[in-house]
């Protein structure tokens, strides 16, 4: 019996990472597919695997969840937050129902396992979206790339996350290629090529600005040579574009020729904004004129403070409106935690991002998710969405394993 649920539990792992931005058209499986894994796991699991969680990032995050637990029960919301604190769960929680699976190497076999299952779930939300994009352009006559709303209709998920699993999908690709000629570099280059075209096709320019700063981070890795130093600086002057681009307050409002009949809903549905200004701003607002207290006001409750303060301050009645229905949270996982939890819980996600920096600042490929990590929270609450969870499971799965990596290599050369 264990052998064979050993023998399943990796591909069980593929399977999820493989349909996770299929969640909105197959919805139970990934939680099938997390119940089996939880089911399997003590069949699977061995003494020495737990050893792998053994580190300095681990026990931040670790303490993280501890203390959002208690302080949710003792501050009296633990029903309201529970639903934020259940996807920081998920996220350490995958993690370690990872260690009984062997190392994901990039250079190694099919890319490292859950590896060769984020470049093809890529793909196919790529062949996905392209798709859609095709059956709109032939429904609506007209042809527009970039932040149309034909573009954001035909993405299989929000363009932020999608951009999230190109960025992984090229990175991956980029750490397996091999120095010597290597049949599958074909394959990998072909990958990075798709992504990177895809991601400039549908605009995601978080995604470009952290392909940017993921090559300027590769400059210090590796000999040092006057070209990098180049590329580097080109790389930097790159990035201060696209930060003002994205910095940019004014709302994205795409014109459209109405004809006699309504326009199709899809149209209706996909007009995209600029937010980040308006939710930022009264992010501070509360912060000034409200104290916040040490243990933070609460994930439900800064939600509810910051309608209010849309209602108070956007003065246009339809994005009054918009905001107000949509309720948008911080759109920045930092702030998130220190207006819901207090400044502990900011403290511990940070401590969890500082010893995984100290502990790979020496390896390229955990370093860069760590860059990837720290630019999606400036942006995004991560752990609002269940895929944003599912995506930082796979970080810190990336993390343990370069941990175990480096670990085993050493005691190779000993």
């Amino acid at each position: 019996m264990r052998i064979l649920l050993s023998a399943i539990y990796p591909f069980a792992f593929l399977l999820l990472y493989l349909i996770i931005p299929f969640d909105n058209y197959i919805r139970v499986l990934p939680n099938i597919l997390v119940a089996v894994l939880v089911i399997a796991f003590p069949f699977v699991v061995k003494k020495d695997d737990f050893k792998k969680l053994k580190s300095l990032p681990i026990l931040a995050f670790f303490g993280l969840i501890v203390y959002l637990l208690i302080n949710s029960y003792f501050a009296g919301r633990f029903e309201e937050d529970i639903t934020v604190i259940n996807k920081v769960m998920v996220a350490l929680g995958l993690a370690v129902l990872y260690i009984p699976v062997s190392d994901m190497n990039p250079s190694s076999g099919w890319a490292g396992k859950i590896n060769s299952a984020i470049i093809f779930s890529a793909l196919a939300a790529i062949i996905f979206s392209v798709y859609n994009f095709v059956l709109i352009t032939d429904a609506t006559g007209s042809f527009s790339l970039g932040e149309s709303p034909q573009v954001v209709e035909s993405l299989l998920i929000d363009r932020l996350y999608l951009g999230m699993l190109s960025t992984f999908s090229i990175l991956i690709s980029f750490q397996a290629i091999k120095k010597k000629y290597h049949p599958n570099n074909n394959y990998y280059l072909a990958n990075i090529l798709i992504n990177a075209i895809f991601i400039v096709l549908m605009a995601s320019k978080i995604a470009m600005v952290t392909l940017f700063l993921l090559l300027l981070v590769r400059q210090f890795y590796g000999q040092r040579k006057i070209w990098k130093v180049a590329i580097a600086l080109g790389a930097m002057a790159a990035v201060v574009v696209l930060f003002f681009i994205i910095k940019s307050d004014t709302d994205f409002e795409t014109s459209i020729k109405e004809s006699k009949n309504n326009p199709p809903a899809f149209i209706e549905n996909s007009l995209t904004y600029e937010l980040r200004a308006v939710v930022w701003g009264c992010a501070q607002q509360i912060i000034n004129e409200d104290e916040v207290p040490f243990n933070g006001i609460g994930f439900y409750n800064t939600k509810e403070k910051l309608v209010a303060c849309y209602d108070s301050q956007i003065l246009n009645p339809e994005k009054r409106k918009r905001f107000t229905t949509k309720r948008y949270n911080t759109h920045n996982q930092f702030l998130d935690f220190y207006l819901s939890a207090g400044f502990i819980a900011l403290l511990l996600f940070l401590a969890f991002i500082c010893f995984s920096f100290l502990s790979f600042r020496k390896q390229f490929f955990p370093t860069a998710m760590l860059t990837i990590l720290v630019v999606y929270c400036m942006v995004e609450n991560v752990f609002h969405r269940q895929i944003g969870a599912y995506y930082l499971g796979y970080i810190i799965i990336a993390l343990t394993s370069s941990a175990n990596h480096l670990k085993n290599n050493k005691a190779k050369i000993e």
